[in-house]
């Protein structure tokens, strides 16, 4: 069961892997293209900027936020600072690098012991994973044009 297990993980870890290429292709094609980076970074700001996103308590108003809300402010500058790097011509290794220094202060930093780490990262996760989908539900239900 042992080797079963191990073959499981390598298999999982292949497909992330493979699934990572993927994007990197696409975002490739769109980050060498100066319409299609501006469009998506225009969509990007008006679905945050004019509140449209599907969020309790709006993540994004700053006003009357209680202290275990602001956890979820290390998902708002990830995304703040991945579309501050977002330009025509940007090279996909300075997005990742972005979001691993990211998740080096975040997650794996204050992290004292495996436990920690698991509840951290998990936690993180699940709250990145929330916050892309209210963006790209926005930008669907407002026909973006970046979107698709």
């Amino acid at each position: 069961s042992s080797s079963l297990t191990e073959v499981a993980v390598f298999i999982e870890r292949l497909r992330r892997k493979t699934d990572l290429s993927n994007m990197a292709k696409t975002m490739r094609t769109v980050l060498n293209s100066n319409s299609k980076v501006t469009v998506l970074r225009s969509d990007l700001h008006a679905v945050i900027d004019q509140g449209f996103l599907d969020v309790p308590g709006n993540l994004f108003q700053k006003k009357f936020r209680n202290p275990e809300e602001l956890q979820s402010d290390i998902e708002l500058k990830c995304l703040n600072d991945l579309m501050s790097l977002l330009a025509p011509s940007t090279d996909i290794r300075i997005l990742l690098n972005c979001v691993s220094s990211n998740l080096q202060a975040f997650v794996i930093q204050p992290s004292r012991s495996k436990e920690e780490f698991r509840k951290l990262a998990s936690d993180f996760q699940l709250r990145w994973n929330f916050l892309l989908s209210a963006v790209s539900k926005a930008m669907t239900l407002n026909y973006a044009d970046s979107f698709g």
